[in-house]
């Protein structure tokens, strides 16, 4: 049975500028190409957990500007629930992303409607509940983020922490936390002391794939499988939905699929458009195991 995920997150528009070599402080450069796509990395982590198989609802705000229209049809269209996306007037998130010729990015984020979304109601708390696991980031107010765990917590489904833009955990949050999904970099910002805290952490590293470290220490390595990079904006987003759609596999199966996925995302341009999806994930799966 398809695991029940409810990524808590933001969704923003993402404008795309695409240079040779991305600008230095007081710099302009040409770009070489614009485009703009759905994209936040709540929306980006439900696309990819729905597309990796999970039933996956989503909780956030969009605003009641143009973006808005195309932000819900975008997670629609991937089989997202959206029962719940609230509304809010003003503008929704935007994401200002310079990507350069080696597909590595700069992102501004603005979080508009996703600044505003500072509560959580009764329905949307029994939606969490109702799940097997509740994706989070920090592209939402912190205090929100808090409230969903501690729920989530208090009713048996799993809760997942991607801490990304990097900030301190807090100690209300850490207890609420069963799976920590950080880069290296976010990992040394948080420091040890912090994630040994939690009780499963996942770190990925790159094009050198990831790693899992249980309750037990034990910690377990896959490696990334080679591919085509073309533009890594989503990657980590990826990564992150689809191990929450796979945590039911089981840690090490999840994790590989993760790997799959985050990999097959930097083969094509954007943040949403590039989740792969269950049948992409196991394919490739299969070759590189």
């Amino acid at each position: 049975m398809p695991a029940r995920v409810t990524v808590l997150g933001s969704v923003n528009m993402d404008l795309v500028a695409t240079t040779a070599v991305r600008p230095a402080g007081g710099e302009t450069v040409l770009g070489t190409a614009f485009a703009t796509g759905p994209g936040g990395k709540g929306s980006n982590q439900a696309i990819a957990a729905a597309r990796a198989g999970a039933r996956t609802r989503f909780l956030g705000a969009v605003g009641d500007d143009a973006f808005a229209t195309t932000l819900r049809g975008t997670l629609a269209a991937a089989g997202v629930d959206i029962d719940l996306l609230r509304v809010i007037p003003g503008p929704s998130g935007v994401a200002v992303i310079v990507v350069d010729a080696a597909g590595e990015n700069s992102i501004v984020v603005v979080p508009g409607a996703n600044g505003a979304f500072t509560d959580l109601d009764d329905q949307e708390l029994a939606r969490i509940a109702q799940s097997d696991a509740l994706l989070c980031q920090f592209e939402t107010p912190m205090d929100t983020v808090v409230a969903g765990a501690a729920h989530a917590h208090s009713s048996g489904t799993l809760v997942f922490v991607n801490p990304s833009p990097v900030q301190p955990l807090p100690a209300d949050l850490i207890g609420s936390v069963d799976v920590l999904i950080v880069n290296e970099t976010e990992f040394a910002q948080l420091g040890a002391a912090t994630v040994e805290r939690v009780p499963h952490v996942v770190t990925t590293l790159g094009g050198r794939g990831a790693t899992w470290r249980g309750p037990d220490g034990v910690a377990v390595h896959v490696a990334a499988p080679p591919v085509a990079v073309v533009d890594t904006t989503g990657a980590g987003d990826a990564f992150a939905g689809t191990l929450a759609a796979s945590w039911h596999l089981g840690p090490e199966r999840a994790l590989r699929r993760a790997v799959v996925g985050g990999s097959l995302a930097t083969t094509r341009a954007g943040a949403a458009a590039s989740s792969p999806t269950a049948d992409e994930v196991d394919a490739l799966l299969a070759r590189h195991s």
